[in-house]
């Protein structure tokens, strides 16, 4: 029936929703919105929408009407990738940015064109069973007449608010009497409920060419922005080929670039030349072998991915089984290396949905950091994410900033397949935790057997941007020092640090599914 054993090892708060249909999410307010389109004879797709909309509204910290997504969708037959997200405004040329060291995290001048709503208006007419509007009603209901907010959110939203508190439109929205709600207290916001039921009424037509653009057009020009009509106007959504990579036997599936997915497949390409099961489940020897594969995979990505229009290196070459060989060839496993790109041959949200027929979704959308740019556009609740950030200022770089490029980007969502037929979808949502994320689920489930929930449970590393290893206090302290001793720069993470990222996880059985929720935040997983 499954490739996994039932054993809970870690210490948790959840345990998996077993049931025909099924949503797995961050804040369980959205998880139900879902669900109830599951109960309304919806499907995956219309789980999903609904789903993400209520998640802009209870989890506001980590996306927003102003959002990009991505998706992957098993209709029954094949998988289907959606990418969603937005380019940079016409105007963006790199002398605009001259004299920064990198590109700013807060403003108008890291605002790309919006992709959230475009990604929501496809699905549903692309997949969906039940009426686009209707698919609103909760997350509507939730901003008009309020909801507690829940514990982690509360926490996240109040960090964000001394960074943010001076942006356009952000105190008024996001910090009311000068401070974050609290855990448990009541929040309304009764202008996101209209523009989320703008954008239902009109299926996402006003948002880009309509009542809503404009809005966001004349915000843009009265704070000096670049972003216009012209540029809301010209977006379009991209149905894409999802990528993959083989790993004993199964197939893990990614959105190809701009994104960072091709990240996780990189390493467990190169992981698929080691006998990682050989090594014990959480020891020394497997962590350093995943962790070194990681690196030299970020050391590729972060040098060749780009909008595909402008990259140099097609993402099959960086897949080449011939380059990965090479790439695994150079780790060593008594030391710890320092990771350079090759030349191969010529704050987020996250959910997944599955229902009894078959069909399953792994979405994922966010404003990158907390709230994103801190942008809020007056009497609408649309925060506007902050992906510009995601462009190089390095001249000659393929991902150097310009005007209609889609900038690198974090957000990916993920898939795996065996023999042609769906096993799980899966995601692990936090910036550039996210392929590192990918990288340790599917090595817990294939090369350790462990079920949905014990490898969300279990703690995490993650190799940081200045190329420490972070380690979940969890890790046992032998384990830590064995790295040390071989050249790994640890850095202990406090106990409930956020740096870990959050899992969603539907895995497929026999006639129904097992679905997995993160304990480290609010959410959980709900079915019938």
């Amino acid at each position: 029936m499954t490739g996994f054993n039932w054993d809970f090892p870690y210490p948790s708060r959840r345990m998996p929703v077993l049931a025909r249909n099924v949503v797995a999410t961050s804040q369980p307010l959205a998880a139900q919105a879902g669900l109830r389109m599951l109960l309304r004879g919806g499907n995956a797709v219309d789980a999903a929408i609904a789903t993400a909309a209520a998640l802009t509204v209870v989890e506001p910290v980590m996306n927003g009407i102003g959002s990009d997504a991505f998706a992957l969708i098993w209709d029954g037959k094949s998988l289907h990738g959606l990418n969603a997200s937005g380019r940079a405004p016409r105007a963006w040329k790199p002398e605009r940015f001259a004299g920064r060291g990198h590109m700013p995290t807060e403003g108008w001048d890291c605002v790309t064109v919006p992709g959230v709503v475009s990604a929501w208006a496809g699905l549903s007419a692309k997949f969906g069973k039940l009426p686009f509007a209707s698919l609103f009603e909760p997350a509507v209901d939730y901003a008009r007449n309020g909801f507690p907010v829940s514990p982690v959110v509360a926490s996240q939203w109040e960090s964000q608010i001394p960074r943010l508190k001076d942006q356009p439109g952000f105190a008024q929205a996001f910090a009311r009497n000068g401070r974050a709600p609290r855990a448990g207290e009541l929040f309304r916001f009764p202008e996101q409920a209209d523009a989320l039921a703008e954008i239902a009424g009109t299926r996402g037509e006003s948002f880009y060419r309509g009542m809503l653009a404009k809005r966001i057009a004349d915000f843009s020009s009265a704070c000096g922005g670049a972003l216009d009509a012209d540029d809301l106007a010209a977006h379009q959504p991209d149905w894409v080929e999802p990528i993959g990579q083989g790993y004993r036997g199964y197939r893990v599936h990614e959105i190809p670039p701009n994104g960072q997915g091709i990240t996780a497949l990189i390493a467990l390409g190169i992981l698929e030349h080691f006998d990682v099961g050989g090594a014990a489940v959480d020891s020394v020897e497997s962590l350093h072998l995943q962790i070194e594969a990681t690196k030299l995979a970020f050391a590729d990505v972060y040098r060749h991915v780009a909008d595909t229009g402008a990259m140099e290196i097609s993402g099959s070459r960086l897949l080449d089984p011939g380059y990965l060989k090479a790439r695994a060839q150079s780790i060593r496993r008594d030391r710890a290396g320092h990771a350079v790109a090759g030349v191969p041959p010529s704050g987020t949200v996250y959910l997944a949905t599955a229902d009894a027929s078959g069909m399953m979704v792994s979405y994922i959308q966010s404003n990158y950091m907390g709230f994103g740019s801190g942008i809020v556009v007056p009497g609408t609740g649309i925060s506007m994410q902050n992906r510009g950030y995601g462009f190089s200022l390095q001249p000659g770089h393929p991902n150097l900033v310009g005007g209609g490029k889609r900038p690198f980007h974090t957000i990916i969502p993920a898939f795996m397949t065996r023999d042609g037929k769906p096993v799980m979808s899966f995601g692990v949502m936090g910036a550039d935790m996210q392929p590192q994320g990918h990288v340790q689920m599917a090595v817990r489930l294939i090369d350790y057997g462990q079920n949905p929930q014990a490898a969300a449970d279990a703690p995490r590393w993650k190799i940081t941007l200045d190329g420490a290893l972070l380690l979940e206090h969890a890790i046992a302290e032998n384990v830590a020092q064995g790295l040390a001793q071989l050249g790994h720069r640890i850095v202990r993470a406090a106990p409930g640090s956020t740096e870990f990222g959050a899992a969603q996880l539907i895995h497929r059985l026999d006639d129904a599914y097992v679905a997995a929720s993160e304990p480290r935040r609010d959410g959980q997983a709900v079915g019938f």
